[in-house]
């Protein structure tokens, strides 16, 4: 392929959190109602083309699982649902995001799109690591960084933040 589109598109909402180690975007190939396979080719060429090499997901279901094996990506499926019964998940979440960027990997942490909960689970995760003091700096900090604030189901998430593994 040459041309333009050669190098694969970005996807939608793309933003480094930490710049080449982490990022978050809308799902590859576009949320559950619009998706589209080209779509979702074109940006996991991008994306493969930008050094990336796992994927997180936050989404209930594997959905993109057959791609990121076509394209050669690692990846990790960590359902953040609205209940109470996340804590776990959510844990083992941040362990995978910190241990992965250790090995040097290049991450995409995504849901179906940048939500309010996928927002505060990186303000959890700037927390939980110890980046930032309080959940107030780590909510204004993914505000800014995302220009555009947290509605509740995002700042639940820091109400209920796993304690930290030594």
């Amino acid at each position: 392929m040459r041309g333009k589109w050669a190098a694969g598109i970005e996807p939608r909402n793309f933003t480094w959190v930490f710049k080449d180690k982490l990022a978050v975007a809308e799902r590859p190939g576009g949320s559950t109602l619009v998706h589209r396979r080209v779509r979702r080719d074109e940006e996991l060429r991008w994306l493969k083309n930008h050094k990336f090499t796992r994927m997180i997901s936050i989404l209930s279901l594997p959905l993109n699982q057959e791609a990121y094996d076509e394209h050669h990506f690692a990846s990790g499926t960590y359902p953040i649902m609205d209940d109470n019964d996340e804590h776990d998940v959510v844990r083992a979440c941040f362990v995978d995001l910190r241990e992965s960027m250790n090995r040097g990997d290049v991450i995409l942490l995504h849901g179906d799109e940048v939500s309010d909960r996928l927002l505060g689970l990186v303000a959890g995760y700037l927390l939980w690591t110890g980046r930032v003091a309080s959940d107030a700096i780590a909510i204004a900090s993914v505000e800014r960084l995302f220009r555009r604030s947290i509605a509740i189901e995002g700042r639940e998430i820091l109400k209920n933040l796993p304690l930290k593994e030594a």
